[in-house]
């Protein structure tokens, strides 16, 4: 989309146009495009509105009914912070006393709506101008004008002095192709001035790719992973002021914020296994809090690069799901298919770390047939290819096959 198909959108016809393709999204699409069409509706706002409303339908699942009136783009959707995620971050500036923030990089303005419905005065900045356009469409649409205001241009050029925060969420996406960038030098903005931003802001945040490699992370600076429901959505470092630990995964389930913190460089004790394990949960992995979790839970790893923790007792945690392990074998796929057919196991779950095997090929060659269900975890046990059945802790967070 270009500005003058963004503008098009925002005129009453446009508008028209999105209420039309609103009741059309998700369906399919040439039908879609025929009926709008059929209305009257040009060729090329026709397809800037179809295209806007499954944008806005796939975005529900992130910024709930405050989607429907966005504008969005596909790969600002993708990097846009799910709404939860935001709120919590924008509420933990303001309790550090935040007042003025700069949005350097705001892309679709996610975070900055969250951070200006907080009460914090926002100065976005955005390289691209359909997407500068869109987040001051959005603020508007939001009612939070006043509060978040954009300019276009060069984010690097911001005079921060201006603000008492920042936040930035370098562009990990090429302009035009979409595809993803591994490189951190080459993030926009760069990462060299984004790890220097600190030394210039005492209060810094900067949201970065979950797979962010430990060695990258500032010194001093707090990192923070961050999952919804399971699933590993984001990473940032505090920096300056806002770092309060060295380490932190925060799992967000449902309305309710757990948090688990330390050193990141802790190792727990390796054991055997136990009739009990468990398998955390993505933040906790990757914020290296295993050790940590460990303690908790009285458990002990298996191998000292495996995150599958095994206890005697289970113990209610938001921070990992519970099994209860019945059989533990050397893997041998003629034993534990003769194992399966024994028990009538016709359904599996295939969990994995630490072992090559694909579990969609392994489904395919245990040949199961039975109304029973169980559950496999294809790893190491002193180094020795392993896999442990296992079945759900009823009660227990995580219980019930996936």
């Amino acid at each position: 989309m270009d500005i003058d198909q963004f503008a098009a959108l925002r005129t009453p016809e446009g508008s028209a146009a999105l209420a039309a393709a609103g009741g059309l999204a998700g369906g399919d699409p040439l039908a879609a495009a025929a009926a709008l069409r059929a209305a009257g509706v040009p060729a090329g706002l026709a397809a800037a509105a179809l295209t806007q409303a499954e944008l806005r339908r796939r975005a529900a699942g992130k910024f709930g009914p405050a989607a429907a009136g966005m504008f969005l783009t596909r790969a600002g959707l993708e990097q846009a912070t799910r709404r939860p995620v935001a709120d919590r971050r924008a509420a933990r500036l303001r309790a550090a006393d935040v007042r003025t923030l700069a949005d350097l990089g705001c892309g679709l303005g996610a975070d900055a709506l969250a951070a200006a419905r907080a009460g914090i005065r926002v100065y976005g900045v955005e390289a691209d101008p359909v997407t500068a356009a869109m987040a001051t469409a959005n603020a508007e649409a939001a009612g939070l004008a006043g509060r978040f205001t954009v300019e276009c241009g060069d984010a690097t050029a911001f005079d921060v002095t201006r603000v008492d925060g920042v936040f930035c969420d370098p562009a990990r996406r090429r302009a035009g192709t979409g595809r993803r960038i591994f490189d951190p030098n080459a993030y926009s903005p760069p990462w060299d001035f984004v790890t220097h931003l600190a030394e210039r802001v005492p209060h810094t945040v900067v949201k970065v790719a979950p797979g962010i490699d430990h060695a990258l992370i500032p010194a001093g600076a707090e990192a923070e992973w961050v999952s919804v429901d399971g699933d590993l959505v984001e990473a940032a470092l505090w920096c300056g002021r806002l770092a309060e630990v060295p380490r932190r995964a925060t799992v967000l389930r449902g309305d309710v914020a757990h948090r688990l913190t330390g050193s990141g460089g802790a190792e727990a004790t390796v054991g055997p296994t136990r009739r009990f394990l468990y398998d955390p949960d993505p933040a906790v992995v990757r914020a290296h809090l295993v050790a940590e979790l460990a303690d908790i839970l009285g458990a002990t790893i298996a191998d000292p690069s495996i995150a599958y923790l095994y206890a005697d007792t289970p113990t209610a945690t938001p921070f990992a799901r519970c099994l209860e392990v019945t059989d533990v074998l050397p893997f041998s796929l003629k034993r534990l298919r003769a194992l399966l057919r024994e028990r009538r196991v016709g359904r599996v779950e295939i969990l994995k770390r630490g072992s090559a095997l694909e579990p969609e090929k392994l489904r395919r060659d245990l040949r199961l047939a039975g109304d029973a269900a169980a559950s496999l975890v294809l790893t190491r046990v002193a180094a020795a290819p392993t896999v442990l059945v296992c079945r759900p802790v009823a009660g227990r967070p995580g219980a019930g096959l996936a």
